[in-house]
């Protein structure tokens, strides 16, 4: 019994290694690099937000990344929600208010604009798709609501994706003209530019501007839009299999007293 419960923990270790290893194969044969592997707080089944995170990484995409990526998926609101960044209500309503959102039709049945309120959701800086298309060399920009779920292992490609531009690509890289350099991009030819530099953005809490730390924390943001509810769906999970323990300890307690005195 021993025995066979040891073949299989070792035989699982052993497809999760390989199975990251596939990853990063598959990863490398699509043309890029090996991605940058992140200690993430949120990690592992009692993982949570980093809350002084999310609002860094949050400042991050109002100032930087929101002037091309929309997030349609996200309600101002729950910037202040349980598990969120943290916001207070009148911060979320202070932040809401900085957008400009349309609305309507009013009673002459025209559209109209008016400030952001908490129930809105972030609006795309286009004010439509073509427009986006017509402003990024023909590609709409993509929206950033679930992102860091759409590819597997999100965040350390985002992370890596940020942090591989190079300004002199090596020698032998033939880089089409309006694209980028990037190490970890499949192919290596990017057409966004690079958009984080040193000191970028203010932070207020005493974090390194740079763009390592920039890359970290808005790719943590990025996940918690994605998951915003991961925080909860863990503590379930744990109340779930502790249910789950006892019921199975209560359950072959009951079958040793019901069959204890009955002869096998």
């Amino acid at each position: 019994m021993t025995r066979t419960f040891g073949l299989r923990a070792a035989a699982a270790s052993l497809g999760l290694v390989l199975g990251l290893a596939v990853a990063g194969l598959a990863h490398a044969a699509e043309g890029g690099e090996p991605l940058k592997s992140v200690r993430w707080s949120f990690a592992g089944p009692f993982g949570q937000f980093d809350k002084a995170q999310l609002q860094r990484g949050f400042k991050v995409y109002k100032e930087v990344c929101s002037a091309c990526h929309a997030m349609h998926l996200v309600a101002i609101r729950s910037l202040g929600d349980d598990g969120g960044p943290g916001f207070t209500e009148e911060q979320v309503k202070v932040i809401a208010a900085e957008y400009t959102v349309q609305d309507g039709p009013n009673d002459d049945g025209d559209m109209f604009d008016r400030p952001g309120l908490p129930r809105d959701r972030f609006p795309s800086p286009y004010p439509n798709d073509k427009a986006a298309a017509a402003s990024n060399g023909g590609a709409v920009p993509p929206d950033f609501s679930v992102l860091a779920k759409a590819r597997e292992d999100g965040p350390n490609y985002i992370v890596s994706l940020m942090t591989g531009y190079e300004e002199n690509p090596p020698a032998g890289s033939e880089v089409p003209e309006g694209k980028y350099y990037n190490h970890y991009f499949p192919g290596h030819a990017i057409s966004m530019p690079p958009p984080l530099s040193d000191e970028l953005v203010e932070y207020t809490d005493g974090t390194p501007p740079t763009v390592e730390n920039y890359a970290k924390d808005v790719a943590a943001f990025m996940m918690w839009t994605a998951e915003p509810k991961m925080e909860h769906r863990k503590r379930m999970g744990f109340v779930v299999m502790v249910f789950l323990v006892i019921f199975a300890t209560l359950l072959y307690l009951t079958k040793r007293k019901i069959w204890s005195d009955i002869e096998h």
